[in-house]
């Protein structure tokens, strides 16, 4: 149809429980049926999702936004090991124990050092998500982020009893190959499992737990700064054994998801994982749902097992191209002064206890303000979000410049402070959690586990050079430069901006087979919003 045909309003259609009674679904799961002999079913159930409300979602898919809340749960790991690292920095006892004397005569860790255990758990992850794909694909989401965790407890080990900064390097580098396993396999799972109205929020919750994490940190060493012997640091480092026990149980008797299950043709206990997901007062039929993954999965289909090669391959490569910018974009946009708060407010002249409560601070606001980017996600849409909420941040990152340029005096720190708060908090509201939605749906469904697995990639890759680089601007024995660092955020930032606004389509409201359809059809990311996808079109 013609891209300037207008995607008719959802608000315009019968609620999901008016619909027409159901066709025959006999031939469903049948593993040697054609598609003829089951798209009846499938356009049946995608045209439910299609028609259902947010309320209706939450309603009659209860179970699935649960068990994609607990598989979200698994990003406070490194959330929590990633800011604890930026505490440390800052904690005096920490420095006096493992820092040298600056030319102002106070304790730091030498800037090489800090850069160094901030890059060891994306390192390790580098090798986490490269190994997640290849090990999802084969055993499925559960057992592979299930694994991860039962990893997780052993290295943790390593961290706890480390009496050098080598070795805690090494303990980072090690506890970053679960981490990458996590991250690549949330969003993914997340996305498969719950219907189309809610994948915005059952992906953002990704970034609210990052926040929760941060939060956790927070309290913890805001507690614990103020200590004058090791249990300063070594106790917030234990309180990472919370966490990877009680998850793998969860995630033991949570359903695997059935997209994965149909791709690799188990379609009874697809129809089962469907059954699982959902309440009593849902009217579609499992079996009609698992017809609705077949028809998608059909249109991708091939004789040979996913490979990382055909992810650089035709429309494939697009694709991969978004999920791997949309990730590395993460870093040039303010992020990095969210994960080093308490050290950018301390080097912007806030004293030690205020950095950890204005750290802590940050953290709870940037909880609040994901959950309002589900309302603004789901209704204003994943482009428009992410594209000016970009550029919106990128003023306030050049606001923190000329405020850093300015003689420092008292209110030029607070100024500093309050801008670098303002970032990292506005950071959550637009970019970062619109992001985990583009991620989550932007891959082909055979090829997700490895795509997302290489666009997580891609974060560590940019990663990795930023943290040297925002280290090696904040700290005083590198360039000194505080707020004027706002200066090179805010022009990396514009540059993800517009690269954005040229080539990130819209996929609001798109069942996973329109979106397979119209990257076939290579469509311009602008005229996605605009263009019609027939319900009968299969190619």
């Amino acid at each position: 149809m013609s891209a300037s045909d207008e995607k008719p309003a959802v608000g315009d259609i019968p609620e999901v429980e008016k619909r027409p009674a159901h066709v025959e679904n006999s031939a469903d799961l049948d593993e040697n049926a054609k598609l003829a002999d089951y798209k009846a079913g499938a356009m049946d159930a995608e045209d439910a999702e299609l028609r259902m409300t947010v309320l209706e979602a939450v309603r009659l898919y209860p179970m699935a936004s649960l068990w994609a809340f607990v598989m979200s749960t698994t990003i406070i790991m490194e959330s929590y090991c990633v800011f604890l690292m930026g505490a440390f920095v800052a904690m005096d006892q920490f420095k006096r124990e493992y820092g040298v004397v600056d030319k102002y005569g106070a304790w730091q860790i030498e800037s090489s050092w800090q850069s160094a255990l901030q890059m060891g758990g994306p390192l390790g992850a580098i090798i986490g998500v490269v190994i997640a794909g290849p090990i999802t694909s084969r055993i499925g989401y559960r057992w592979a982020t299930i694994s991860g965790l039962m990893v997780l407890n052993a290295f943790i080990f390593v961290f706890y009893f480390a009496n050098s900064l080598a070795i805690m390097f090494l303990s980072q580098l090690l506890e970053g190959v679960p981490w990458g396993i996590f991250i690549a396999n949330a969003p993914a799972y997340c996305s498969e499992i719950v219907p189309i109205q809610l994948r915005a929020p059952a992906t953002q919750m990704l970034q609210m737990f990052w926040a929760i994490g941060a939060i956790i940190v927070g309290g913890v060493c805001y507690v614990y700064e103020g200590k004058m012997d090791p249990s300063a640091y070594r106790i917030p480092i234990a309180l990472q054994w919370m966490f990877p026990t009680p998850l793998a149980i969860l995630l033991y008797i949570a359903p695997e998801s059935p997209w994965w299950l149909v791709r690799k043709g188990r379609l009874e206990e697809a129809a089962k994982s469907v059954r699982r997901l959902g309440s009593s007062r849902v009217t579609t039929n499992p079996e009609e749902s698992v017809a609705m993954m077949r028809r998608t999965i059909d249109l991708e289909k091939t004789d040979k097992e996913p490979s990382l090669v055909e992810l650089f391959r035709g429309t494939d490569l697009y694709r991969t191209l978004i999920v791997c910018g949309v990730y590395a974009a993460q870093n040039l946009t303010g992020n990095l002064i969210a994960n080093q708060a308490v050290y950018f407010f301390r080097q912007a002249g806030i004293d030690s206890q205020l950095a950890f409560a204005l750290g802590l601070i940050t953290s709870a606001l940037q909880t609040v303000f994901v959950m309002l980017s589900w309302i603004l996600t789901t209704y204003l849409g994943r482009r428009t979000i992410y594209v000016w909420g970009s550029l919106i941040n990128v003023g306030f990152l050049v606001a923190l410049g000329i405020a850093g340029s300015v003689p420092m005096t008292t209110s030029s720190s607070l100024a500093m402070a309050s801008l670098g708060l303002i970032v990292s908090v506005g950071f959550t509201l637009g970019p970062a959690p619109a992001s985990w939605v583009i991620i989550g749906e932007t891959s082909a469904i055979r090829l997700r586990p490895l795509t997302t697995g290489i666009g997580r990639g891609a974060y560590y890759v940019v990663n990795i050079p930023c943290i040297f680089l925002a280290t090696y601007m904040l700290n005083p024995t590198g360039v000194d430069l505080g707020g004027r660092c706002g200066y090179v955020w805010g022009a990396t930032g514009f540059v993800c901006f517009l690269v954005a606004y040229f080539y990130l389509p819209e996929m609001k409201g798109r069942s996973y087979r329109e979106i397979d359809i119209l990257f076939k059809r290579k469509v311009p990311a602008r005229q996605w919003k605009k263009t019609v996808v027939n319900i009968n079109d299969d190619e």
